[in-house]
């Protein structure tokens, strides 16, 4: 489970994840809600599909990136499927940025079971064939990975120019290389708090420059102060531990 508040009675949302073996996806999530409130969604750099079934209804959104936190609400016995792509992967026709900061798009349902994307009809995945459902997205087109992006994130030699890299990185990300940095360590530094660390060692740990950096950062990203963190007061969006940037 991601979830971990001290208080787990006063969760909204219980999450589950797994990792993923499909070189489009960074991690398969599902989670279901017991009551009705608001909740904080916290910074992602990643993009991703989500399909909600809620009081007999269905629906798949495709969410981008979000560069802050912000409340969200949350129904009573809701339940969700997540598929969160690998950082540089997209859909060509609906772009990461086009998505950014909640501004999310719900598609067209094209029946009981199935959707529309890219003018085919696609049954709604689950948690255990995710996987499969990614690969027929690829082999149809529907979704691509850029290649720089994964040079960029690993320390590859370029081939191209600097300017050239970050349009590929905005282009396929729907962020600049530095807000996802940016966003990256925030998350990290919150695990790190939720984990027991101290603030002024998750300071030193996640390289901000003194606490007043990591309260800042974590009040935009997160929602919360580095202590309010710490008493885990508030339910967070899902949030998985991660490997701390070089």
């Amino acid at each position: 489970m991601s979830e971990n508040p001290s208080d787990t009675n006063s969760m909204l949302l219980m999450f589950e994840d797994r990792l993923s073996d499909s070189p489009f996806v960074e991690r398969v999530w599902r989670a279901h809600s017991e009551r009705a409130g608001t909740f904080l969604s916290v910074a992602a750099s990643h993009f991703e599909m989500a399909v909600t079934r809620h009081r007999g209804k269905i629906f798949l959104t495709l969410r981008g990136p979000e560069t802050k936190a912000t409340t969200a609400d949350c129904p009573a016995d809701g339940e969700w499927l997540g598929i969160r792509f690998k950082l540089g992967t997209f859909i060509p026709a609906l772009l990461p940025g086009n998505l950014l900061d909640r501004r999310d798009v719900t598609l067209a349902g094209a029946s009981k079971h199935a959707f529309w994307l890219n003018g085919s009809a696609w049954q709604y995945p689950d948690f255990e064939n995710a996987d499969v459902f990614m690969a027929r997205l690829a082999r149809k087109g529907v979704i691509s990975r850029d290649a720089i992006v994964d040079a960029v994130l690993h320390n590859y030699a370029q081939t191209v120019s600097i300017r050239s890299t970050q349009r590929h990185f905005l282009r396929a990300t729907g962020m600049t290389y530095s807000t996802w940095r940016q966003i990256e360590r925030a998350r990290h530094a919150t695990n790190l708090l939720r984990d027991g660390v101290t603030i002024l060692d998750t300071v030193y740990q996640a390289g901000y420059f003194d606490q007043p950096h990591l309260t800042r950062s974590l009040t935009y990203r997160i929602g919360q102060t580095p202590a309010e963190i710490i008493r885990a007061s508030r339910q967070l969006s899902f949030l998985y531990k991660t490997t701390p940037l070089r």
